[in-house]
């Protein structure tokens, strides 16, 4: 007895086939946004670059030195922020990395947003390309929307 298996060929349409100015801007968008958190999770981690309080708002420098005198959240943040920068910079995981950004990303606005306002635009930028990214990576997302029998 014989079992065949119909092949199926999957093609895309030409509404989904994503043009090449769009993929460049996917490309360009993981490649920013990868390394712009692989470069601070990995200043979080072994503080390179130092650090600067003049002109923070008075709130704004006792969160950040609540975080640093934790002695785990800045070093946790760092390598939760390389981790994902790398995932999208090699293109391997990139909605994990957009999962495990999403958090950060949204603390980084409230932070600028109500603590340090001087700071707003790159927020706004972060926010932006994680939307974009996300928008970009939407069938991955898709069955977290569904609704469930």
């Amino acid at each position: 007895m014989q079992t065949q298996i119909a092949a199926v060929e999957f093609t895309q349409s030409p509404l989904t086939t994503p043009s090449k100015a769009t993929r460049y801007a996917r490309i360009a968008a993981r490649a920013l946004f990868g390394f712009t958190f692989l470069f601070a999770g990995l200043n979080g981690m072994f503080q390179f670059l130092p650090q600067r309080a003049d002109g923070m708002p008075p709130a704004a420098l006792e969160l950040v030195s609540a975080f640093a005198n934790s002695g785990y959240m800045i070093p946790l943040l760092g390598a939760a922020q390389a981790l994902a920068g790398a995932l999208l910079l090699v293109n391997r995981g990139v909605p994990l990395a957009l999962t495990i950004l999403a958090p950060i990303v949204l603390n980084i606005l409230a932070f600028h947003l109500f603590l340090a306002p001087q700071g707003l635009v790159v927020a706004i930028v972060v926010l932006a390309l994680e939307l974009y990214l996300a928008f970009a990576n939407r069938q991955a997302f898709a069955p977290l929307f569904t609704k469930c029998a």
